[in-house]
């Protein structure tokens, strides 16, 4: 088994074990569900995620589908973000702590490894963290590129 089918099968696990530990069941719906976001690179919208469900499952609501997503999304399972067409989700990483830069044009997401929280001193005496979220939205060099391109070819 190659590194990238051991990361989809082992991210496909985390989000079953996560649905079992909140005792939901484990049907064939919700398998479909988790390989989907094992497998996708990029960001989903809950549109993006019921067209591919209602294929094999003819008879799911988009109704469904978006509060299976919330729910994931609420047991840190999967992250969602907003950007210019709206919601989308994709499966967390959980191989270790580390924040994205991400494209508003192609959704491409880099990781980078500088955290915030460890320069933040003189919080509030009595707030807890439990959480955090740090993401840089720009374009990535190959948009950056092209917007470039087609500002030039504008001006001629």
């Amino acid at each position: 088994m190659g590194n990238h089918e051991h990361e989809v099968q082992s991210t496909v696990q985390d989000i079953l074990k996560a649905m079992s530990a909140k005792g939901w069941r484990i049907t064939d719906q919700r398998k479909s569900l988790a390989a989907l976001f094992a497998e996708s690179t990029g960001y989903l919208s809950p549109k993006d995620v019921y067209d591919y469900m209602k294929q094999p499952y003819p008879g799911v609501s988009f109704d469904t589908v978006y509060r299976n997503l919330r729910l994931l999304s609420e047991m840190g399972v999967l992250e969602q973000i907003y950007l210019n067409d709206g919601l989308k989700f994709r499966s967390r990483c959980q191989s270790h702590h580390h924040h994205h830069l991400i494209c508003v044009n192609c959704e491409k997401t880099v990781p980078f490894e500088f955290c915030p929280m460890k320069q933040i001193d003189n919080l509030p005496c009595d707030f807890q963290i439990v959480n955090h979220r740090f993401e840089i939205l720009g374009y990535c060099c190959d948009c950056a590129q092209a917007e470039s391109r087609e500002a030039g070819t504008e001006k001629h």
